[in-house]
């Protein structure tokens, strides 16, 4: 699959007239909960030509490739001025991508200045409250009947773990989901989420099953006691350090 996903990618490059930057998978994979027949995410940032930004009508191209879905395979990229405006913005879907430990492709140092500048551009106020907001989407969704898709704890926990993470000092939130659960000091909830974890690893897809109360007391009681929590501003970003990498970017990528 790994071979396959390169081929994918190499036709990508030639087909759209682009070089990819850096490619990686998201999602269970990269999480480390995936069963066998789960998806394959793969995300890549890339960059056209330099002539095509300079442009009049630049704010009006499209900056996203996004293919359909073929033989459990979602391939999509962002064009490399959208992810250095949310890496501006501090997107923590991308500083997941950036720091994914599965890595597919990687061309010119960009990925690697990405990584050495996180701190400038990582703000725990937009992080805590985007993954406060999925985990109690997602537990308002999947997890409120007396039977529930037993899989979706899981999208629910981890999000709701990512805050816990950001509130204890820990740093940057991390993209394999048994390093998050160090941050949980519940004994009986963690075994039960253990319990989870494998069952989806080797093979159940966890279907429709009798709710988990114990989960959904601990979640019932972290989301409230989390909405009460502020976590702090951060400065503005500066964004010429970001110029610097695209247009550097730009002519090590074509070079």
């Amino acid at each position: 699959m790994f071979e396959e996903i390169r081929r994918r990618l190499s036709r990508i490059e030639s087909e759209e007239d682009v070089r990819i930057l850096y490619a990686c998978e998201s999602g269970s994979r990269a999480w480390g909960f995936a069963s066998g027949n789960s998806d394959w995410d793969v995300r890549f940032i890339y960059a056209r030509r330099p002539e095509w930004y300079l442009s009049v009508d630049l704010e009006k191209k499209r900056d996203v490739i996004e293919l359909p879905i073929v033989d459990d395979l979602d391939v999509n990229g962002w064009d490399i001025r959208k992810a250095l405006r949310l890496y501006r913005g501090s997107n923590p879907p991308l500083f997941e991508w950036v720091h994914s430990p599965i890595v597919y492709h990687a061309h010119t140092d960009f990925i690697a200045r990405l990584r050495g500048g996180l701190r400038a551009y990582y703000s725990l106020k937009s992080c805590h409250y985007h993954y406060l907001s999925m985990a109690r989407k997602n537990y308002r969704e999947y997890l409120q009947g007396e039977r529930v898709r037993l899989k979706k704890y899981l999208y629910v926990l981890r999000p709701l773990l990512a805050v816990m993470w950001l509130e204890q000092g820990r740093g940057r939130v991390p993209v394999e989901f048994a390093v998050l659960l160090d941050c949980l000091g519940d004994i009986r909830v963690k075994a039960e989420i253990d319990s989870l974890v494998q069952r989806k690893i080797q093979g159940d897809e966890l279907a429709q099953g009798a709710r988990i109360d114990v989960l959904n007391r601990f979640i019932d009681g972290e989301l409230e006691r989390l909405d009460r929590i502020e976590p702090p501003a951060a400065d503005a970003s500066e964004v010429e350090p970001l110029n610097r990498i695209f247009r550097e970017t730009l002519i090590a990528a074509w070079a």
